[in-house]
């Protein structure tokens, strides 16, 4: 079956979390963007994490709470950092990727509206739709985000590519029938053109 769109996750796959000022609480602040699952060591309710990229005052609190028992000093200004465009970092294919000629969905578990993070780097204009879950009240790897991103791309799922960092979440892309390749989260530096060289087997 012929890709006719690509669904591409946010962080870890199309930029990561890096700047400088994050220093010892860099390796945290990623963890805090994991997908799915409860990050090791974190003291929260399982259950109100699992949830905490569907409502946006529950992600603040969470995210307050662990990062004042990790010890930072100013967590108001760590979680903004965490939600600020110039704390993320485009991997160096990133720009490329998004201009291929299909149509484009970022489909992302988060809680806040990373359109600005697009906007900072140029290439909001290159994505079709944002599907994210706080907005659409269902979280990766629930089916029915996926299939939210394809009917609004207007294409069977079969026709679609999910391209993630995850096999937990973006592996749920399957389940409706798209395909799905994993590139590794790495630092953006040590990741070239995974991007590329995925939607070269595809497309």
């Amino acid at each position: 079956m012929t890709i006719r769109a690509v669904l591409f996750d946010f962080s870890g796959t199309l930029f990561r979390l890096e700047h400088d000022s994050l220093s010892a609480h860099a390796d945290l602040m990623r963890a805090l963007t994991a997908p799915v699952g409860v990050a090791e060591g974190l003291d929260v309710d399982p259950a109100q994490w699992e949830r905490r990229d569907l409502d946006p005052d529950a992600h603040r609190e969470m995210h307050l709470a662990v990062l004042a028992k990790a010890g930072a000093k100013d967590p108001e200004r760590f979680y903004a950092n965490l939600c600020s465009p110039p704390f993320w970092q485009a991997y160096p294919d990133t720009a490329q990727a998004l201009g291929t000629e299909v149509p484009t969905a970022v489909v992302s578990n988060i809680a806040w509206d990373i359109r600005g993070v697009f906007a900072r780097h140029g290439v909001e204009n290159r994505v079709d739709e944002f599907v994210l879950s706080y907005q659409e009240g269902f979280m990766k790897p629930d089916p029915k985000i996926f299939r939210i991103a394809c009917d609004r791309l207007g294409v069977h799922p079969s026709e679609a590519l999910m391209v993630g960092d995850s096999v937990e979440a973006d592996g749920g892309a399957a389940a409706i029938g798209c395909r799905v390749e994993i590139v590794e989260p790495l630092p953006t530096a040590g990741r070239p053109d995974a991007l590329v060289q995925v939607l070269r087997k595809h497309i």
